[in-house]
């Protein structure tokens, strides 16, 4: 398989420690025949990606990164915010994946219902009116943040961090959902873990966004 570029995976906040995780979390895609996936963090946006301020500043620098980075194949938002989504669409003809709407599709695809687990409350109106643009808030259980105080780059480390995200699995699982998407992209580190502990689908979206962009280099080369 070839392609015309790497897949590029944007974190959008400035913690390398995040895109050091997304790194690890991507890297079963990593095969000499495959397109290459490329972690890049931009080290002069927010620390986190939590409030409209943040998400605002955020998508002006992933425009910018898709004006600069033309060589790649397909890029990848890797913030549950989505910042840029369609700043980035309107400056290139190459897909651009927002993990927010690859994770939730994913998710359908494998439950009827799904729950989200959220860094904060802060983010979850924003994280709703998406939603509501893809029209699946009817296929939502619920949508719960951690309980506790947790940075972006420390909710996929850590026994502490993954107790609250195990806590906010559980109430989730109670309301009914049938799989869940982790709301944040720096959660990837306990992915595996909460979901044989839940017994459900546990869905990283990075993950899910890459796996499509996969898909696109396939059929494009087919």
């Amino acid at each position: 398989m070839t392609s015309p570029g790497p897949i590029l995976v944007i974190n959008p906040n400035s913690s390398e420690r995040v895109t050091e995780g997304l790194r690890a979390a991507l890297a079963g895609f990593m095969h000499p025949d495959a397109p290459t996936v490329e972690c890049l963090t931009i080290a002069h946006g927010p620390p986190g990606v939590v409030t409209q301020r943040e998400v605002d500043e955020a998508a002006l620098n992933v425009g910018r990164v898709i004006e600069e980075r033309t060589d790649a194949m397909a890029y990848v938002i890797a913030c549950y915010s989505q910042p840029g989504v369609d700043i980035a669409r309107s400056l290139t003809k190459r897909p651009v994946y927002g993990i927010q709407d690859a994770g939730v599709l994913s998710a359908l695809a494998v439950a009827d219902s799904f729950g989200v687990v959220a860094v904060s409350e802060l983010s979850i109106p924003r994280h709703l009116r998406q939603l509501r643009r893809l029209g699946v808030e009817g296929r939502l259980a619920g949508e719960v943040a951690l309980e506790g105080s947790v940075s972006v780059a420390d909710s996929g480390h850590g026994e502490e961090s993954y107790g609250l995200l195990q806590k906010a699995g559980s109430k989730l699982k109670a309301m009914g959902a049938g799989a869940i998407v982790l709301g944040c992209a720096g959660m990837s580190g306990h992915r595996k873990r909460l979901q044989g502990e839940l017994s459900l689908p546990v869905i990283d979206p990075t993950q899910a966004a890459v796996a499509m962009a996969f898909g696109y280099a396939v059929t494009e080369n087919a």
